[in-house]
């Protein structure tokens, strides 16, 4: 691998699988994608993407072929994957129990959950922006894994650097909408300024797993926060830039 092309990533002890939280450092891209963009919805070169999502994939010990992503689409769907996808499907998780794949997520500020049954070598990634989240992904993506052999009180989930309360306003609209699915959803919001709220995404992605059952944790990284190391969506809008990057967190069905 050239000197340019050295892709940083985030491990975290709490997850037993083979994993990484890719950050932005270490690719081929320049302008407002400057590192490792790994999002081809992106208006990146697609070659350049193409060549970053290989170094990522090689840094997981597998070919670019077998790094597997979807259409994310801020939804509950889950995709059962036991090959490389011909046509990528409209869905926000994957699971597999196959070890020679590796399952991409892509976040610019969303939540990147990878999650892993260490028993039954049962690995799964979900893309866990507010609307998957509020939506039910996180469920699904259990449900799904147990399809395959897992069991809930043997996952272990890890939420990667994903958007941080403090950065994370909203107006009354936003909360409004949490608390009518469920009132108690109102203890992830505190005031902001005027009517403002900031809204607590890792907290909230963290219930919804204890609620399915799983043993979980959050990095700790805020995407917004820190350009030099992540992308971030709301960043790039407060900016006025373009476009932005994505980060790829991969998860295989290997032991890490």
């Amino acid at each position: 691998m050239s000197a340019a092309l050295r892709p940083d990533w985030i491990t975290d002890p709490a997850l037993p699988a083979r994993h990484g939280f890719f950050t932005r450092r270490g690719g081929a891209s320049s302008g407002v994608f400057a590192g490792l963009n790994c999002g081809p919805g992106s208006t990146d070169q697609r070659d350049i993407v193409a060549l970053n999502r290989a170094a990522a994939a090689r840094a997981m010990g597998v070919e670019p072929g077998a790094l597997v992503s979807v259409h994310q689409v801020h939804s509950a769907e889950v995709a059962v994957v036991d090959a490389p996808f011909e046509d990528r499907p409209r869905a926000d998780a994957m699971v597999t129990d196959r070890p020679d794949l590796a399952l991409g997520i892509l976040t610019a500020d969303c939540g990147p959950v990878l999650l892993y049954d260490p028993a039954a070598r049962v690995a799964g990634a979900a893309h866990a922006g507010w609307g998957g989240a509020l939506g039910g992904v996180l469920g699904a993506v259990v449900e799904a894994m147990a399809g395959l052999g897992a069991e809930p009180g043997r996952i272990r989930a890890v939420l990667g650097p994903t958007i941080g309360p403090d950065a994370y306003e909203v107006g009354p609209e936003f909360r409004a909408r949490f608390r009518a699915h469920d009132e108690a959803n109102g203890a992830f919001f505190r005031r902001g300024a005027g009517d403002r709220f900031h809204f607590d995404l890792p907290a909230y992605v963290l219930s919804r797993l204890a609620a399915a059952g799983v043993t979980a944790s959050w990095t700790g990284h805020c995407t917004y926060s820190d350009a030099g190391r992540f992308y971030s969506y709301r960043r790039s809008v407060h900016r006025q830039e373009a476009d932005y990057g994505r980060l790829l967190s991969v998860v295989r069905a290997v032991p890490g």
